[in-house]
């Protein structure tokens, strides 16, 4: 595991448009799905990182809370042949155990992943009302092992934000979580340039 922070892709850019199954209902999913929503929020998980598995709770409650208002969908972009763990049967029995009331998809081919430059699970990409970016970064300031409660607060401040028609904070902070699993030779040059830093 390679403890990795969100891109911070650029506040403003458009969303960029994908085409992916719906691993509960088999429907599929693409920006055209939300249409008459006022926001989007995509979200990169994984079945098995200890940082979506301390925050997955608090993803069914934001479901509860925004789905009526807010397009949700989370995405898993992990390698599934050396991590099974993220397969589409494992994502549909995430799903199905959290109680997740939005779209789960797997983006197998890990195209999605890159065209919004997600970088570790769990990555949080928020868009407004012309889909447009307007958040990019972390749920809150909990962390498995630091002892402060999940909260959601970062990013439900910026939902509440749109929903009210105000200007999101830019003042955002990174997400922080396990890196995307790219399979072999499928690394984007974002990731290589992550790992350079670390080394």
């Amino acid at each position: 595991m390679v403890r990795t922070a969100s891109t911070m892709l650029a506040l403003g850019v458009s969303a960029p448009d994908f085409h992916l199954t719906d691993v509960v209902s088999g429907a599929t999913i693409s920006l055209a799905t939300f249409a008459d929503k006022p926001a989007l929020l995509v979200m990169f998980i994984s079945v098995h990182c200890p940082f979506v598995k301390h925050v997955q709770s608090q993803l069914a409650q934001l479901g509860k809370d925004y789905s009526a208002q807010v397009g949700i969908v989370a995405i898993g972009s992990n390698d599934i042949e050396k991590y099974p763990d993220d397969a589409p049967e494992h994502l549909q029995a995430l799903a199905h155990a959290e109680g997740f009331n939005f779209s789960v998809c797997c983006d197998a081919s890990q195209v999605v992943a890159k065209v919004y430059t997600a970088a570790c699970t769990p990555d949080f990409f928020l868009f407004d009302r012309d889909r447009q970016l307007a958040y990019r970064g972390q749920l809150d300031d909990s962390r498995p092992s630091n002892g402060q409660p999940v909260t959601g607060r970062d990013l439900r401040h910026a939902i509440e934000s749109l929903l009210a028609g105000k200007e999101v904070d830019a003042n955002q902070r990174p997400s922080i979580g396990c890196n995307i699993k790219w399979i072999p030779g499928n690394e984007p040059e974002y990731f290589t340039g992550i790992r350079a830093e670390e080394s």
